[in-house]
């Protein structure tokens, strides 16, 4: 299994991360139909919440790659633009997996609900 992770930072710590949280949310059923696909994370930091980190699992990465290849993959990445600020290049490494201690009963945490705009 390979990780593919890339960093991404929001314009600000509210409107558009949430917005950008948004975004990879609706981008969950395009991974999805990628057999290859494996599951996902988004972190956020706690020291600064504009600067996320994308943590993708797939079986290769070529199977990476297939997805990326398919309509519509780059009008999604465009979309969510609007919420980074923005960087020259892709930021984006291919690892590997070599220790997964999950522990069995325990869930990763749930990710909290993003208040509407109006509410902060």
């Amino acid at each position: 299994m390979i990780v593919v992770v890339s960093q991404a930072w929001s314009k600000d710590e509210h409107e558009h991360a949430d917005g950008y949280i948004a975004a990879s949310r609706a981008f969950l059923d395009f991974h999805l139909a990628e057999p290859g696909f494996r599951g996902r994370r988004l972190i956020r930091s706690v020291e600064d919440p504009t600067h996320f980190t994308n943590l993708r699992f797939f079986d290769s990465v070529e199977s990476y790659e297939r997805m990326t290849e398919r309509e519509g993959y780059q009008d999604y990445i465009r979309g969510m633009y609007q919420f980074l600020r923005p960087y020259d290049t892709y930021p984006r490494e291919f690892m590997e997996v070599v220790i997964a201690d999950d522990v069995p009963g325990i869930e990763p945490p749930a990710a909290p609900p993003v208040a509407p705009a109006a509410d902060r």
